[in-house]
């Protein structure tokens, strides 16, 4: 999930280097999303592999 924000952040980059806004700021909030989505799952999986290791 990490790989596929990374993917759209430099699909936002790009657009907005070449003056396409919509498309950047669009693919900036895709990105944006998904990395938060990882974040919760990462911190999700490390209490648990926490808690089992217990």
């Amino acid at each position: 999930m990490l790989y596929w924000a990374l993917i759209f952040f430099v699909v936002a980059l790009v657009a907005g280097v070449l003056g396409f806004g919509g498309i950047s700021s669009a693919s900036a909030g895709i990105a944006q999303i998904l990395f938060f989505i990882f974040l919760v799952i990462f911190v999700v999986s490390l209490i648990m592999g926490l808690v089992r290791r217990r």
